[in-house]
């Protein structure tokens, strides 16, 4: 398996998923993960493009047989990533990028970690970030208020990524993605270099 995993967390409100649209118009051969929820479908989203939407009971059965590489349960909701699609968009070689939580990343890294390459995405201060969730008009004050006390803890994993991104300047912090998604790409350890150097060498 040749492919990259880009992981990007980082509190809800943070512009993560603005990011990842522009990452897939930008980096050849990337492609997003499509996670599991539980949640309810929100104004815009669709079925298999922002998530495969089951019930409770559906995803503990998909936790029992171990299909997830990686899930959390945040907001009394479930969210998972399928293992099966994860390990074939590795062998053709993708750039597969996931949006995942700071649980899911721990997760994912003990056993997928010389795949990873890891971004935190976030706001310069809390009070941004609390507009911007105010702003997007999705959520009720008492979900705003657990979303922004989730922001904190999250915040304490920093140090756990490979890079952090503060998303104030939505056309720097594209830039800055898109460029950890290049060296991502290129990184020795993802090359098979005997194959290369014999290609090398022979042309």
């Amino acid at each position: 398996m040749n492919g990259v995993l880009l992981v990007i967390s980082g509190p809800s409100g943070a512009g993560k998923s603005s990011l990842i649209k522009e990452l897939l118009s930008s980096v050849p051969d990337s492609i997003f993960s499509i996670s599991t929820t539980t949640r309810g479908v929100r104004a815009g989203e669709k079925e298999g493009v922002n998530y495969y939407y089951v019930s409770k009971e559906e995803f503990e059965e998909g936790i029992k047989q171990e299909i997830f590489l990686e899930w959390a349960k945040v907001h009394e909701n479930y969210y998972g990533t399928s293992l099966r699609p994860i390990v074939e968009f590795l062998k053709e070689g993708k750039v597969v990028i996931l949006d995942i939580d700071v649980q899911g990343h721990k997760i994912a890294m003990e056993k997928f970690h010389k795949f990873i390459t890891s971004v935190f995405v976030t706001t310069s201060s809390h009070t941004i970030l609390k507009q911007r969730l105010i702003d997007r008009k999705t959520d009720s004050k008492e979900i705003i208020e657990k979303r922004l006390n989730s922001a904190v803890l999250e915040m304490a994993h920093m140090n756990d990524y490979d890079y952090i991104i503060i998303n104030d300047d939505f056309k720097e912090a594209t830039k800055e993605i898109v460029s950890i998604a290049s060296v991502a790409k290129n990184r020795t350890k993802k090359l098979d270099l005997e194959k290369f150097i014999s290609k090398w060498l022979e042309s």
